[in-house]
């Protein structure tokens, strides 16, 4: 099959390997669509290596039809058009799935949509209801809400009637924001957002963070009693200095750092599960949607990695097969 590697000086190139072998819960997709994400970029870095024993093929989340299962897999069939998680692989023409990491494609999805929901959706779940467990009426700020995980996370936020508060970083994505029910948009590159809140008097419940470095101090200033930050990326940088233990304590704040690519399998099944459960019916009538920046032919794959690099796009990027 073909597949896009990175070669001894980083660039995409195709290249030809053989097919995966399922093992006996898993199932063999026909890639159709592929998610764009910035683990991606970082695989291709050599910075972010896929767990042990997995694919060394970039690719995190694709979309597409089910032409092989595993003797033990009960709930899917071969035909089935789904989209899901997989620790890599992506970025080939066949991928083998964990059978319960799948989701079926709602009937009105085109493969795009499939392969933008299920990394956006799942982070934005796992870290708003499993470990910050925000609950109706919290307030919510979300950094880089026009991020794929921040258009996801306005969306499932508001589904549970938060007060939504987003950072980004000029007009056409604040209003992109807005569009999606943010209550709130902060313009980063010209206001601080910590005075902002400080003026308006507002605290947050719940901060879902992917720029970690001196936003901690600045998350901390602002969170509510009993807060809870939850930090999923550092693009700003792996060090906060001088955090102030004293303010965590008057707050009794929880600091939370989480990734889902190495999680478990049984941890993912469950995640899928509980997403699924309380919020398919949403997903199925388009009360939540995944945002989609634009779409180019996986032969541009290194135009998708810049458009994320510089911060361009508004929601996913995804790839498409032949």
């Amino acid at each position: 099959m073909k597949f896009i590697n990175v070669d001894d000086a980083q660039a995409l190139v195709f290249a030809e390997t053989t097919m995966p072998d399922i093992a006996a819960d898993e199932c063999l997709v026909k890639v159709k669509a592929i998610g764009v994400n910035r683990a991606d970029i970082l695989q291709r870095a050599g910075k972010y290596p896929p767990p042990k024993g997995e694919s060394l093929i970039l690719g995190i989340e694709v979309s597409g039809e089910i032409v092989a299962c595993g003797d033990q897999v009960t709930n899917k069939a071969v035909g089935d058009k789904v989209c899901g998680l997989v620790p890599g692989g992506g970025y080939a023409e066949y991928v083998r799935v964990n059978a319960d990491h799948l989701i079926d494609l709602p009937p009105h999805y085109e493969y795009v949509q499939g392969a933008a929901l299920a990394e956006t959706f799942l982070t934005a779940y796992q870290c708003l209801f499993i470990i910050a467990s925000l609950q109706p009426n919290e307030n919510v700020l979300i950094h880089a809400g026009a991020s794929g995980v921040g258009t996801a996370a306005i969306q499932l936020a508001k589904a549970k009637q938060a007060y939504v508060v987003v950072t980004t970083s000029n007009q056409q994505k604040a209003q992109a924001c807005l569009d999606l029910g943010a209550d709130e948009v902060i313009n980063y590159k010209d206001t601080d957002f910590a005075a902002y809140c400080k003026d308006k008097a507002l605290s947050f419940n719940v901060i879902i963070d992917v720029v970690a470095g001196d936003y901690l101090n600045k998350n901390v200033n602002i969170a509510a009693l009993d807060g809870r930050i939850v930090i999923l990326s550092m693009l700003g940088g792996h060090f906060s200095k001088q955090l102030d233990v004293a303010k965590l304590l008057m707050k009794r704040l929880t600091i939370t750092a989480t990734t889902l690519r190495n999680r478990s399998d049984d941890y993912k099944s469950q995640l899928v599960g509980e997403f699924l459960q309380q919020f398919s019916a949403l997903l199925s009538d388009d009360t939540i949607t995944p945002v989609i920046d634009r779409t180019l032919p996986w032969q541009q794959a290194e135009q998708a990695h810049q458009i994320l690099m510089t911060n361009q796009n508004i929601g996913k990027v995804v790839l498409t097969l032949d």
